[in-house]
């Protein structure tokens, strides 16, 4: 690599260049002296921060829209989080801390959880640690982080960007973004695809990379050095994406196009977008903050407040992904030496079946009272034995529609003897990826190998799709990689049956399967499979 060129993930297709604009780095620790001279008065200063910052992110929640603006109060909710707030008052009167080392305390351990918890709640510790270094700055009267103003249209260097600060961009003024950290599924990704904003992550060496000007290729994550004084080039206006709603190839092949939901927002963020349906409804919401298993009148109440947007509709139930990684109080889990490889998922209900039937039990009673086409599914399923138990337990509940999670390599090398016993299957990419290159999908220093365009992923999935073929049953995705509209023509061309996404993806994906034909999916999954590295695979897309 040469010192004029840097590459990591491309995330957001597109090219631009221009001048660079650096975010600065996040606060560092606050001190934890002195000791308040009155504990009281210091802990009460907690709370009136923590409103100011709700109301700032709930004001530029109002000027977004979409996924930007749902993650906006999402992460609204987070700062004024009454437990959060409870907290860092106690660090405050217990143990005479000043109020912003407090509010950091507290806020890393609600980050820890999260980070334990692993997959789709490991990348909400962005998401916190966000919330507490505004509080944190409201609380020592100094500026917040994020992005500066920006006089003109720039390039955005970054260590990483929160959330908020990606939701709150003006894509008039940002011509691409580019970050040291993050990976594929981060919020990053998601919300400069949302943009229409190229972007490039897990750029190692980025922050000591020095450069008035650079020049962004989000198609194939290289980086390089611009002249400061040419033109601007900003990527090119998509404009409005077109889509009927109907999720099918231009000659008339249905794929159907869902959503990812966790919660009952974003279960009406994606019906507002135009989802078919919903392809993964992600239940761990309803444990995470729970000291004792929710009753199941609890747990159906809160299941049909997210299904109520899909009366008379599919959406899949993926049963409680939980476990020694994701330390649920209810669970008491033994200590392992490596929980990523341990009892989670599927496996927790094998020792303590009651937990899953009183789940099944919940979202029976949540599809009647929610008149929503409910199917459950389980994850962390390895072997066709595990999926029919799983099928069996789920029929006995009362849902007549049981599938399973493709998310071990195993379980996509088995894939038509796991159809032969479930009425369907879905395919998660980010942990399938992680699982089939041994790469955390948090840790920026491998997220190269989690890119969803891995020819060695992309022939695993080709195994479900034949699977799905030879046994006339349904295969779907519902990872990161069904987000990406280009992507989603491999996956349709690989015999995939329906794509679910975050809302935001749901327009472009749907418009770009209307815009290509059976035929030509199936000659771009062909070329993809034939490749040998992403960068070629995306490259034979065109």
């Amino acid at each position: 690599m040469s010192a004029k060129r840097l590459s990591g993930v491309a995330v957001s297709p597109g090219r631009a260049s221009g001048p660079v604009v650096r975010v600065a780095d996040p606060l560092g620790e606050p001190a934890s002296t002195p000791a308040p001279a009155d504990p009281a008065a210091e802990a009460a200063r907690i709370a009136p921060a923590t409103q100011v910052v709700v109301g700032r992110l709930e004001a530029l929640a109002e000027t977004a829209g979409g996924e930007a603006a749902t993650i906006l109060i999402t992460t609204a909710a987070m700062a004024g989080d009454p437990a959060l707030v409870s907290q860092a008052e106690q660090l405050v009167t217990g143990e005479h801390l000043p109020a912003a080392r407090a509010i950091y305390q507290a806020a890393e351990g609600f980050a820890t959880m999260l980070a334990a918890a692993g997959g789709y709640m490991a990348e909400r510790v962005r998401d916190i640690r966000d919330v507490r270094d505004r509080i944190v700055a409201e609380l020592l009267g100094v500026e917040p982080p994020g992005v500066p103003e920006l006089a003109s249209p720039s390039v955005l260097v970054a260590r990483d960007l929160a959330p908020a600060d990606t939701a709150g961009l003006d894509p008039s003024k940002v011509l691409a973004l580019v970050t040291e950290e993050g990976g594929p599924t981060s919020h990053t990704a998601i919300l400069a695809r949302a943009l229409g904003i190229p972007a490039v992550v897990a750029v190692k060496g980025l922050l000591d990379f020095e450069a008035e000007a650079l020049a962004v290729d989000g198609d194939t994550g290289v980086i390089e050095l611009a002249d400061p004084s040419a033109p601007v080039v900003a990527a090119a206006a998509t404009g409005p994406i077109m889509w009927n709603g109907v999720g099918e190839t231009a000659d008339g092949h249905r794929v159907k196009v869902l959503g990812n939901v966790g919660s009952a927002t974003d279960a009406q963020a994606a019906a507002d977008a135009g989802a078919e349906g919903v392809g993964l409804f992600r239940t761990e919401f309803c444990y995470l903050d729970a000291p004792t298993e929710p009753t199941v009148a609890e747990q159906r109440a809160a299941y049909t407040a997210v299904l109520a947007p899909f009366r008379g509709k599919p959406v899949i139930v993926r049963t409680l992904d939980a476990g020694a990684d994701k330390p649920l109080a209810f669970l008491s889990p033994e200590a392992e030496p490596n929980p990523a490889l341990g009892v989670r998922g599927l496996r927790v209900a094998f020792d303590r079946p009651e937990i899953v039937d009183r789940q099944l039990e919940a979202i029976a009673g949540a599809a009647e009272d929610s008149g929503a086409e409910v199917s459950v599914m389980a994850p962390m399923v390895a072997t066709p034995e595990e999926a029919a138990w799983f099928a069996e337990r789920a029929r006995a509940a009362g849902i007549a529609r049981a599938g399973v999670m493709i998310e071990i390599p195993a379980a996509a090398l088995a894939a038509r003897e796991i159809l032969d016993v479930v009425d369907f299957v879905s395919i998660g990419t980010n942990d399938l990826a992680q699982y089939t290159f041994a790469a955390d999908r948090q840790l920026g220093a491998v997220a190269k190998l989690n890119d969803p365009w891995q020819p060695a992923l992309l022939r695993l999935i080709a195994l479900v799709g034949e699977a799905a073929k030879a046994t006339g049953k349904p295969a779907g995705v519902c990872g990161e990689a069904a987000a990406d509209p280009r992507l989603a023509l491999v996956l349709a061309g690989l015999g995939l049956t329906s794509l679910s996404m975050n809302a935001a993806a749901v327009r472009a994906v749907g418009a770009s399967l209307a815009a290509t034909t059976r035929a030509d999916c199936e000659k771009f999954a062909a070329a993809a499979l034939a490749t040998a590295d992403p960068i070629a695979a995306r490259s034979a897309v065109g």
